[in-house]
């Protein structure tokens, strides 16, 4: 007799987020499929996730690869004074371009591999596992995402 899948199982996606769980950190990592145009509409769904699911807001980070989150490029609009003390406050959700040094961990860290070269992706993907203190999620080409971080394994 075949078993039932519970609704909240039955989904409509092709490739459901993928995720696994790095032994070394402790650190979940979760696999959001988009394109390289969609990825920074599948980080901002995936923050709207996590806060409907009560997590606070000044625990979530957001990265870019390519171009930045529309978010960030009006807050720097302001002034990059006024941008990093909201950082430092984290507040909020931060939005930052993955290769900024000063953009400092958070539990959860969204990676949206927006575009930029294969290299800034092998580079931005380990420094975002360092970051997030136990939850990766990295929205993209999975193909494009498996690559840099094999070149890194």
């Amino acid at each position: 007799m075949p078993v039932a899948v519970p609704p909240a199982q039955r989904t409509g996606s092709p490739q459901p987020p993928v995720a696994k769980t790095d032994t070394a950190t402790g650190t979940q990592l979760q696999l959001i499929p988009a394109p390289a145009g969609g990825a920074v509409d599948a980080a901002d769904e995936a923050v709207d996730l996590l806060l409907d699911s009560g997590r606070a807001p000044g625990e979530i980070l957001v990265l870019t690869t390519g171009d930045s989150h529309p978010w960030a490029v009006h807050e720097l609009s302001f002034g990059e004074a006024s941008y990093w003390a909201q950082h430092d406050a984290a507040d909020d959700v931060f939005y930052a371009d993955a290769s900024a040094e000063r953009a400092t961990g958070r539990p959860v860290v969204v990676v949206a591999v927006n575009g930029g070269t294969d290299e800034t992706a092998a580079r931005a993907l380990p420094d975002a596992m360092a970051r997030a203190g136990t939850l990766l999620i990295v929205c993209g080409d999975p193909q494009r995402i498996n690559t840099a971080l094999g070149a890194n394994a």
